[in-house]
């Protein structure tokens, strides 16, 4: 009776019985998470973490889902029990290895376009966790002269116990899709320590989960208007092939990829919801008088910022928010040699670590080394910019414009081949339009080479554009 009552409710809603078992699991998130607000017990919120998290996997995927993630979990804590100094390197080579693995053994990509499911995505999520985790409590050990703000402050002085471990890789099913935090916000948290203390003024959480669950509402619902309109296997139809003019393709291409981020948007929110609830997502109050509550801990996204991104490099900060902050603290800056500045070199590892953890599809290779080109082309856009004099107006204008279409343009194109991941169907989409996203980065990129920028007029240039 209950899978029929499943496949009639999956069937109203446009999808399969795995996917619909995981949206009322990963909804029932939200509730588990308001609960674990009133365990005040460090030991007994680490247990609960860890039992709904099982329960939520073995529910969402089946028995062996755990069985995957104890794989991680296990590489992690062994690294740090028997590998003190050499945790952070093992663990990242070791936990990214099983995650390929998993990757070549599911190709979860297919699945995926066809409406299914499996653990994949979550032992991504997991994967990053037990990574920064292990390299902090690597950073642990050294001498805090010479590190980076960030591993000052995530870095962990003792090993965490197997519960406390536990708890932070499956809390309360944050696992699913995310945002991925640090074991020493975890532990703060679970113990009622620093901006969690008693002491301090907790703020309420209800309007802001609140606003998170009718943006979700939003978001789906426009998702689920768009998605006829705009299907990702239009790119190979002879009619968008032969029939549509060049600016009509682009449109599609773009309305496209906007349809497909509805989605994105409405997963992160629910995540969102459900890290605010539970008062994890809190990461303190804003400078403003009264001051605000900030949830940056909870948002993945920022759909505003993505949308209207006025130049590439700030596309990280917006998208898959605590992704990116991983990535960044994780492998760009850990790439960065001492006394000198970052380069294309960094920029291009780094999106490969994440086209890799993403999945083995030439389209997410392909998307991330687009990636790497958008940003170092919108870079050079941006230093004209700043190398024009505040009396030019017009022309700093022109090139906010220029960085802005640019960053549209080149997006949008790029992000087809995340959609649709097979090297023929991105290829077929890039052609349609004569690969104009890929030939505009490389011929901005040579042009900053010719074309000189002068010195930034304002000493307060943001540096890391």
């Amino acid at each position: 009776m209950m899978e029929v009552q499943m496949e009639s409710m999956a069937a109203s809603i446009g999808v399969s019985v795995p996917v619909l078992r995981f949206l009322l699991c990963f909804a029932a998130t939200i509730p588990f998470s308001f609960f674990s607000r009133f365990i005040s017990s460090p030991f007994l919120k680490h247990f609960y973490s860890a039992s709904v998290g099982v329960l939520l996997s073995y529910l969402s995927f089946g028995f062996s889902s755990n069985l995957h993630f104890l794989v991680p979990i296990f590489i992690g804590y062994s690294s740090m029990l028997f590998f003190p100094h050499r945790c952070g390197i093992l663990t990242f080579f070791l936990g990214f290895g099983y995650l390929i693995a998993c990757h070549v053994y599911y190709m979860s990509g297919d699945a995926w376009k066809e409406g299914g499911i499996d653990a994949t995505g979550a032992l991504m999520v997991l994967t990053l966790k037990v990574i920064s985790c292990a390299i902090n409590y690597n950073d642990g050990s050294l001498k805090e002269e010479g590190l980076r703000e960030a591993q000052k402050k995530n870095r962990l002085t003792r090993r965490p116990s197997l519960i406390e471990y536990i708890g932070y890789c499956l809390c309360c099913g944050t696992h699913f899709a995310g945002p991925v935090y640090e074991m020493k916000d975890y532990l703060d948290w679970s113990e009622g320590k620093g901006i969690w203390s008693p002491g301090a003024k907790g703020p309420s959480p209800y309007c802001a989960t609140i606003r998170a669950l009718i943006q979700a509402g939003f978001c789906m619902g426009l998702y689920l208007y768009l998605v006829p309109h705009f299907p990702l296997s239009r790119f190979t139809d002879p009619i968008y092939q032969q029939e549509w003019g060049f600016w009509k393709r682009l449109g599609y291409q773009y309305m496209s990829g906007l349809t497909a981020r509805w989605k994105y948007y409405f997963i992160w929110s629910i995540s969102e919801a459900s890290m605010i609830i539970s008062g994890l997502g809190f990461s303190g109050w804003t400078d403003s008088s009264p001051p605000k509550p900030r949830w940056d801990g909870a948002k993945n996204v920022d759909i505003i910022g993505v949308e209207f991104a006025k130049s590439a490099v700030v596309i990280p900060t917006f998208w898959n928010i605590q992704v990116s902050t991983w990535l960044r603290h994780y492998v760009y800056e850990r790439l960065i040699q001492t006394g000198k500045k970052p380069g294309f070199f960094q920029l291009l590892v780094t999106q490969t670590i994440s086209a890799i953890w993403h999945g083995l599809y030439p389209g997410y290779l392909i998307f991330f080394v687009q990636s790497a080109l958008m940003i170092a082309g919108s870079r050079v856009i941006y230093r004209w910019q700043q190398g024009v004099p505040p009396t030019k107006a017009l022309v700093k204008n022109a090139l906010v414009f220029m960085n802005f279409a640019y960053t549209l343009l080149v997006l949008n194109y790029s992000c087809i081949g995340f959609m649709v991941l097979s090297l023929y169907e991105t290829l077929a989409s890039y052609g349609s339009v004569y690969f104009i996203g890929t030939i505009l980065p490389i011929a901005v990129i040579l042009l900053g080479y010719v074309i000189k920028p002068g010195k930034p007029v304002r000493s307060k240039a943001r540096k890391e554009q």
